[in-house]
């Protein structure tokens, strides 16, 4: 598979947003407060670090396999750390993370939601409307966070 000048261009943008994402979820998993949300944002540091490498794959002219997983945000059920009524700078804190990254997943996968069409190969747009399907189950797994703790 070769790539044309903008489909390589849409990747390369792509897998900026990706890198910005390792890094947001890395720096995040250590400011957060509640262990519980440090391991969601691990595991999504790994998500992420899963996609940015599934579009270095294209960029080296394979398209890898997808699952189309649209059941983590659905399956994810977050212990609940801080209660409604709790309003102390922890909590504060970890909703403004939390927070941040539904913005950053939102705005992601809207890239994704554009840039699948710039690309003529099925097995492309395949994983790109894949990744997209995660990226919104990120961002269904914060906001869960945030409504057990009574953040939303």
């Amino acid at each position: 598979m070769v790539l044309t000048e903008k489909e390589t261009a849409a990747i390369k943008d792509l897998q900026t947003q990706e890198q910005t994402c390792i890094e947001k979820y890395g720096k995040y998993a250590d400011e957060a407060k509640d262990p519980v949300l440090r391991n969601l944002f691990e595991d999504l540091q790994k998500k992420e670090r899963t996609h940015y490498d599934s579009l270095g794959q294209v960029l080296n002219g394979t398209v890898p396999s997808c699952n189309c997983n649209d059941s983590d945000g659905r399956q994810y059920n977050p212990t609940a750390t801080y209660d409604a009524m709790n309003n102390s700078s922890a909590k504060k804190s970890d909703c403004f993370l939390a927070t941040d990254c539904i913005g950053t997943e939102k705005l992601v996968s809207s890239e994704y939601n554009s840039d699948v069409f710039v690309f003529g190969d099925a097995d492309v747009r395949k994983l790109l409307a894949d990744i997209q399907i995660e990226e919104q189950n990120h961002a269904e797994m914060l906001y869960k966070y945030k409504t057990v703790n009574g953040m939303s």
